[in-house]
């Protein structure tokens, strides 16, 4: 029989749903600072990795493999697979670019440039990397979900202190998804719809902890791996665009901010 509990935890993953969707309103509405919305997001997925993801998942896998820890090995694997997913992507999206200009007449003197070519190609970045690590921030939302559920369980006030970490974070959680699925040139309603999608993950999360719960090994090898992947995104893509045509301590301000905001939840939810 569903408890009370078990409610409760629905209830407050609807406070992430609305979260996130602050987030991704926010990422939104100030692209005309580009380079700062960036900066922002790359400090807040550096903070989420180092400061809420990584510790959670030694604290959830405390297995070693070989004499090192599990979530230490899986957080490797993910940044490898960030790093060859968005290689192999972006020279199939290369070749394909070179071959469509191959096929296309020169632009006249007097005409426009070759505008027609997606933001995609003409940065050389593959859309397709911007969907999959979005689709990951929606993976990731659905277990912060699974996890305010599994918190309830156990009791209000663990439920309590894990939902307020998890609502607090979400606004990050859509100010990235937003972020990284438009950096790779894709359009807004696919960023929209990644961002509705990562908003709704959570209540999904918590509902489905009605019927079955996560081994905590399990998750804990979740939590390293995304983290290795988040971590890729945020140093090799996020942060050097952000200070790529604005080097601007402006931006480095902002990228400080967003790890401080970070730390700043993960102590108050502590």
């Amino acid at each position: 029989m569903i408890g009370y509990q078990e409610h409760m935890a629905v209830f407050v993953a609807l406070g992430a749903f609305l979260m996130t969707l602050a987030g991704g309103w926010t990422a939104l509405r100030v692209t005309d600072r580009r380079h700062l919305v960036l900066g922002l997001a790359g400090g807040l997925m550096l903070g989420v990795v180092g400061l809420d993801l990584l510790p959670e998942a030694f604290e959830a896998a405390g297995t070693e493999v070989f004499g090192v820890p599990a979530a230490l090995l899986l957080f490797v694997a993910g940044f490898l697979l960030a790093h060859m997913v968005e290689r192999l992507l972006a020279v199939r999206q290369a070749a394909h670019g070179a071959e469509d200009t191959a096929h296309r007449a020169p632009p006249t003197r007097a005409g426009p440039l070759d505008t027609d070519v997606p933001q995609g190609l003409r940065d050389g970045r593959a859309p397709q990397v911007g969907l999959t690590a979005a689709s990951a921030m929606v993976g990731h939302s659905a277990m912060d979900g699974v996890a305010i559920g599994a918190a309830f369980q156990a009791g209000g006030g663990m439920g309590a202190a894990v939902a307020l970490a998890v609502v607090a974070h979400d606004f990050a959680d859509g100010f990235n998804t937003y972020t990284i699925t438009s950096l790779y040139g894709n359009a807004r309603r696919r960023a929209l719809a990644m961002l509705f999608a990562d908003a709704a993950a959570p209540v999904v999360g918590a509902a489905s902890t009605l019927f079955f719960t996560i081994p905590e090994g399990v998750l804990g090898g979740y939590l390293g791996f995304f983290g290795g992947a988040l971590l890729y995104l945020a140093a090799a893509e996020i942060l050097p665009e952000a200070h790529h045509e604005h080097p601007a301590r402006s931006t480095l301000l902002c990228t400080i901010a967003g790890v401080a905001f970070i730390w700043l939840v993960v102590g108050v939810s502590g």
